[in-house]
């Protein structure tokens, strides 16, 4: 039997992939530790590990703004892991020196997993649940001039936390040595090689495992002969009434039947009368709905495209932040998907009629769906895991 602990932040998109992971393990008689917040709670102990509580030790934050430290304020995003890790540090290093784990399975940007596993010599693997990124892919974010110039003017900030850490015991080069992996870190990345950037410039400590899909909740039935477009903006970023009224104006009274999720924030009553083709949910079965739509129209969050791919599904991309924007040149490159040029009704018009009048998008999202189903998800993560823990051994 294994020893391992999980870390992830409060984020579903980084936390999700990881649960049909942690089921494998323990099924295969493992013990998991996992180390998350109270919202996750439930689905990590249905998983069958025992979860760990970080919600007083993390500053307050919301998923929305922690979303929007990683993309744009850097300083801030060092303060808020450095702070964490320092809260965290008495507690975790005492459980897990009594623990004595095999490895730690930290998220990519749950960096104090990172910092906790290099002090306490643990095997650390990097889980990262967007493309993989390295020296290389990078580039491909196209920071902008006015993200550039507060990441510099933030050093100070930066440099005063890092300083921190070494006085807690931790042998931080600099922040790039906290928030980058290179070609010796094991690394489980939820894509397959053939959608990752640039797969080519990552060494064979980089496992290119596929999305890890859980198993759909219901069962969704489809009207026959009528095409289905789903549409939604995620978990995060999802509260945008002009979107959606856009949507209904585009769409109303078409031959298309469509199902849009809007978010717990948002008031469906504000919508006024539903037309007669439309389903409007706070929240669906993104992969009961998934599994029968024609079409996505997405945010472009890395785990909507997987889900999406997965079942040959193709999409009209429209991302919201530089990270998402990554994601859906990658999908428009490969051919499975039609970025947005506006979101105004006869935009989206055009983006869905283009993608589901030519068979290309369809093809070639199958195409690329035969990538992501080879790659073996969750089953192939746990043995990714277990191996890398033997290979230290050895």
């Amino acid at each position: 039997m294994r020893k391992i602990v999980f870390f992830s932040i409060p984020a579903h998109g980084h936390t999700n992939p990881t649960i049909p992971v942690v089921s494998e393990l323990v099924m295969r008689g493992h013990e998991v530790w996992y180390y998350s917040f109270d919202e996750f709670k439930e689905k990590i102990e249905a998983a069958g590990a025992k979860f760990i509580s970080c919600d007083k030790y993390l500053p307050p934050i919301s998923e929305e703004e922690l979303e929007r430290k990683a993309g744009k304020d850097f300083a801030a995003l060092i303060e808020m892991v450095v702070d964490t890790t320092i809260a965290l540090d008495d507690k975790v290093c005492s459980e897990l020196r009594d623990f004595q784990p095999d490895c730690i399975v930290s998220d990519s940007v749950c960096f104090w997993g990172k910092l906790f596993a290099e002090k306490l010599g643990i095997n650390y693997i990097c889980s990262t649940t967007t493309f993989a990124f390295n020296q290389h892919t990078a580039k491909l974010m196209k920071r902008s001039f006015k993200e550039l110039i507060k990441m510099m003017t933030g050093m100070p900030r930066i440099n005063k936390k890092i300083q921190e850490l070494r006085a807690h015991g931790y042998k931080v080069d600099n922040f790039i040595s906290i928030i980058q992996n290179d070609n010796e870190t094991d690394t489980i990345v939820y894509t397959s090689k053939r959608f990752q950037p640039m797969a080519e410039t990552f060494s064979d400590k980089y496992a290119f495992v596929g999305p890890s899909i859980r198993k759909p909740s219901e069962k969704v039935n489809k009207e026959k002969n009528q095409k289905l477009i789903y549409i939604s903006l995620g978990t995060v970023l999802n509260q945008n009434k002009d979107f959606y009224q856009n949507c209904l104006k585009a769409f109303t009274g078409s031959h298309y039947n469509i199902v849009m999720s809007v978010g717990e924030k948002t008031d469906i009553t504000s919508f006024g009368n539903i037309p007669d083709n439309f389903t409007i949910k706070q929240s669906v079965d993104q992969i009961a709905i998934l599994q029968i739509a024609d079409a996505f129209i997405t945010h472009c969050g890395m785990n909507s495209v997987n889900e999406s791919l997965y079942h040959g599904v193709p999409m009209v991309l429209y991302p919201l932040h530089s990270e998402q924007r990554v994601v859906a040149n990658r999908a428009a490159e490969l051919g499975v998907g039609v970025k947005l040029k506006g979101s105004k009704p006869k935009q989206l018009v055009k983006a869905v009629n283009e993608l589901l009048g030519e068979k290309k998008y369809y093809e070639n999202a199958i195409m690329l769906s035969e990538s992501l189903r080879k790659a073996g998800g969750a089953i192939e993560a746990a043995n990714c895991i277990l191996a890398k823990i033997s290979d230290k051994e050895s």
